[in-house]
């Protein structure tokens, strides 16, 4: 976590909405922390790790605590994260599900409102299209952040497709709703 607060990244951005997208799951839980609206800046991104070793309780309360520290530290407008994907393994899916509770049971006791969205929604949003490949996901991640290199680890890059997923959503409701 680069620790930018929060006060001194509105003033530099010029931007006061703040979005934390999540890329859930018990071993990794992917974070991403972008600013803006229009033009979008990368404030934050990273992992929580948890060790397999931990008994899960303990490792839902790590990251639980983990994801409160963040809320806490950059006081997002919303929380965004990834609709639980059933495939083939139903163990992965269900660990999926436990950390994407404990995302969301974070961010309402802080009262910061949380949206949801496809893999299809994401790969749509952020790429234009809905069966883009992780590496078309990750380029344009780091194109639509201005990087010069894709964000590392890849549930990094996944947490800001997701928070990019969210901004680019909302600018088409936006234009659509006429507001």
């Amino acid at each position: 976590m680069l620790g930018t607060p929060v006060d001194w990244v509105a003033k530099v951005t010029g931007e006061s909405s703040i979005t934390l997208g999540v890329d859930p799951g018990t071993a990794l839980l992917g974070y991403g922390v972008i600013a803006g609206e229009d033009a979008l800046r990368l404030i934050d991104f990273g992992v929580l790790e948890t060790t397999p070793d931990e008994p899960m309780p303990n490792r839902l309360q790590f990251l639980y605590s983990g994801v409160c520290r963040l809320i806490q530290a950059y006081h997002p407008d919303t929380v965004v994260v990834e609709q639980l994907f059933f495939a083939r393994n139903v163990t992965t899916a269900l660990a999926v599900g436990q950390a994407r509770g404990v995302v969301m049971l974070a961010a309402a006791q802080a009262g910061v409102p949380v949206n949801e969205y496809t893999p299809a929604q994401v790969k749509q949003a952020v790429s234009g299209y809905g069966r883009a490949n992780k590496g078309q996901m990750q380029e344009m991640v780091r194109i639509l952040l201005g990087l010069e290199d894709i964000p590392r680890p890849d549930d990094a890059a996944d947490a800001l497709a997701v928070a990019l997923c969210h901004v680019q959503t909302a600018r088409f409701r936006q234009a659509v709703d006429g507001r």
